[in-house]
């Protein structure tokens, strides 16, 4: 039996289509394995064309084709009628999967024995979801974050589905999705989270669409099908604290997004006022009273205005709550064993640029009034418990992929106290940034990894660009850092701020050059021993980490092999090097046996090739002084030698003078051999 069958809608796709197959066809899990399903909606194009040349290039490939039906719905089903997996993978055609991704989900669920398994998304779409956070062996739908994720791009059981008689609806029916998934997630016994991979890329396309649904056409009865939506949620459910925070989701996205920002603001009047009034009446009709009851401060006041059918105080809160903004607070910035590391506070401002308070009185917590300013009808607004749906998170992006990862450690909410009668809610904790275990325990990829932090409080939700007061543009004050790889191995990580001034970590530099940091220090020059054949010579560096070993036990140096070229001729010479960590400070060594550079005498710059940065070597990091064919010292780029060093180095730089020490050192080791 094969393992997994991947289910693609198709419709008009185009050349969507070659981007999306390669990352179905070349997965890790063998062909013979897995079967790729297309089915074409009845494309006008020559969508049914391309599939079908590629279903004569791979036997694992299956094409169907269909009438038009106007939804992606039709065509899942018939996929899955044909489906012979024992697994189902649904992919839209415009998205695409990791290449590991079938391989890691079938082991996942069959370990667990799941009914339906959640893949890690990366998006360029929407923020973050904490939900993939951690993987998850099995859980059912009373884990809280499952609703969260609504999407059908998920691996179910084929068993499951049959047994369940789960489909899709058919024809022009919008959030098919969720209808689908809610009744499997109500239906299933065991739900698994791999949390660890990035599985599905759920992208928006350059053409401004992003999925399979938004190329099907059609007028839709959005309010009518949530209604479906959530009858089947309160039909799966007692009533009571489950069925509520079920349905929690939906009220929050579904109904309140017509009377917030950005929409109440953003869509013309005429328009919204009807979806506000039709919002209002699914609201009072079909959702309880406990899930309005349950949401934060400003949400509750949202819904309380939608609810009371009052459009224009609505609006006015919306306008008020859209000046609120995040301000991120870094301190403490610092590598520790391997880890980047900082002190992280987040709170939430006024328009005006003073913290949004809770005012005190007669034992109640008030809502700022600055928030209320007007919106007709409300003069002040309880707070019963600042902590309802209220937490803060940081993480962590790889801007080349658009994949979030999630530092170890958790923000703490808290409640601040201001003046008298006037406090505050922020958010604070500690970053850890581990380079070699934040990508699901792997190494974080060659790229930069920016900082984002996400907060809700008090109903208010962002995400914003984990900011401090570091120079934008500027490596930060915890300096680069060699983290250890692997055994006589490390890499290169350098933290600096944005242009627009976020904390990122550049790995391997892919965008910030060592040599940047290093070109202005003011290095002491160093030799050890002598300065002869079998000695190394060391140039200590401005870096403020110390390597940690593969466990992360502290004070194990790390190690990168390096090669440094030594001058500016046409053919400057090329030695190797090491970047050395774990020692009281890190060096540049240049080992004994390679310090005779074929350059005449004097100061050469010594510019740093590292792995990644060997095709253009930046500026100097260090000056090599040659004298007799071998380097006798390092110097750091800055460093200005006393008077008396080069009035001897000029000296010995005169070729007479060379010419005269090389006749005296024949002499006297001819008088020795007598």
């Amino acid at each position: 039996m094969l393992k997994v069958s991947v289910i693609v809608p198709l419709y008009n796709t185009g050349r969507y289509i070659e981007e999306c197959a390669p990352s179905l066809l070349e997965q890790s899990l063998p062909a013979d394995e897995y079967e790729v399903i297309y089915v074409d909606d009845g494309s006008t194009d020559d969508t049914l064309a391309r599939v079908q040349k590629l279903a004569g290039e791979h036997p694992n490939v299956r094409v169907f084709s269909q009438p038009n039906s106007g939804w992606p719905g039709r065509p899942r089903n018939v996929g899955m009628q044909h489906a012979r997996g024992q697994y189902i993978q649904f992919v839209d055609h415009d998205d695409t999967l990791g290449p590991e991704a079938l391989e890691r989900l079938y082991e996942h669920a069959s370990r667990n024995r799941a009914d339906v398994v959640l893949g890690k998304m990366s998006t360029n779409m929407a923020r973050p979801r904490r939900l993939f956070r951690h993987t998850v062996d099995t859980c059912t739908i009373e884990h809280d974050e499952l609703m969260k994720s609504m999407s059908p791009h998920k691996m179910l059981r084929r068993a499951f589905v049959e047994e369940h008689g789960l489909r899709f609806p058919e024809g022009p029916w919008i959030l098919e999705d969720l209808l689908f998934i809610s009744a499997a997630y109500l239906a299933a016994e065991r739900i698994s989270i791999l949390a660890d991979y990035p599985c599905y890329y759920w992208m928006k396309r350059d053409d401004g669409g992003n999925n399979t649904r938004h190329r099907f056409g059609g007028n839709q009865d959005f309010f009518g099908n949530l209604r479906t939506v959530v009858r089947q949620i309160k039909e799966g459910t007692e009533p009571g604290d489950l069925q509520d925070r079920l349905l929690h989701r939906n009220y929050h996205v579904e109904i309140l997004s017509r009377a917030r920002e950005p929409e109440i603001l953003n869509v013309d009047e005429q328009e919204q006022r009807p979806r506000f009034e039709e919002a209002r009446r699914v609201a009072l009709e079909e959702f309880p009273p406990g899930v309005r009851d349950a949401l934060p401060a400003v949400s509750r006041l949202r819904a309380e205005l939608l609810e009371r059918g009052d459009f224009d105080a609505a609006h006015a809160l919306a306008q008020r709550t859209k000046e609120v903004h995040v301000r991120t607070q870094v301190s403490g910035l610092g590598w520790e064993q391997g880890l980047l590391v900082a002190d992280v506070r987040l709170d939430l401002l006024r328009g005006d640029g003073e913290p949004l308070e809770l005012v005190e009185r007669d034992g109640d917590r008030l809502l700022d009034p600055w928030l209320l300013e007007g919106v007709p009808g409300v003069e002040e607004w309880q707070v019963p418990d600042p902590f309802r749906h209220a937490y803060a998170e940081l993480v962590v992006k790889d801007r080349d992929r658009e994949d979030w990862w999630y530092p170890e450690g958790d923000l703490e909410v808290r409640v601040e106290p201001l003046a008298e009668g006037r406090s505050q809610v922020v958010a604070v904790g500690r970053l850890r940034l581990d380079p070699q275990a934040l990508a699901g325990g792997r190494p974080l990829e060659r790229g930069a990894h920016d900082v984002w932090a996400y907060v809700q409080l008090l109903g208010v939700d962002r995400l914003v660009r984990l900011s401090g007061d570091g120079t934008p543009g500027e490596t930060t004050t915890a300096g680069p850092a060699l983290v250890r790889a692997a055994e006589g191995s490390a890499r290169l990580a350098v933290p600096y701020w944005t242009k627009r001034g976020q904390l990122a970590l550049d790995m391997d530099e892919r965008l910030r050059r060592l040599t940047d940091d290093l070109a202005q220090a003011v290095n002491p020059w160093r030799s050890s021993g002598r300065g002869v054949p079998g000695d190394p010579m060391d140039l200590p560096l401005p870096f403020t980490a110390t390597g940690t070993t593969p466990d992360g036990a502290p004070g194990s140096p790390a190690v990168l092999p390096v090669r440094v070229r030594i001058g500016d001729g046409a053919k400057p010479p090329v030695l190797a090097a090491e970047l050395v960590t774990g020692a009281a400070q890190p060096v540049l060594r240049l080992t004994s046996v390679r310090t005779k550079p074929k350059v005449e005498p004097g100061r050469h710059a010594v510019r740093l090739l590292t792995p990644q940065g060997a095709k253009k070597p930046g500026e100097p990091i260090a000056y090599a002084v040659v004298l007799d064919g071998r380097i006798v010292r390092l110097e750091g780029p800055a460093y200005v030698a006393p008077a008396g060093r080069r009035l001897l180095d000029a000296v010995n730089d005169n070729s007479g003078v060379r010419k005269a020490r090389r006749v005296l050192g024949k002499a006297v080791r001819r008088a020795g051999r007598k």
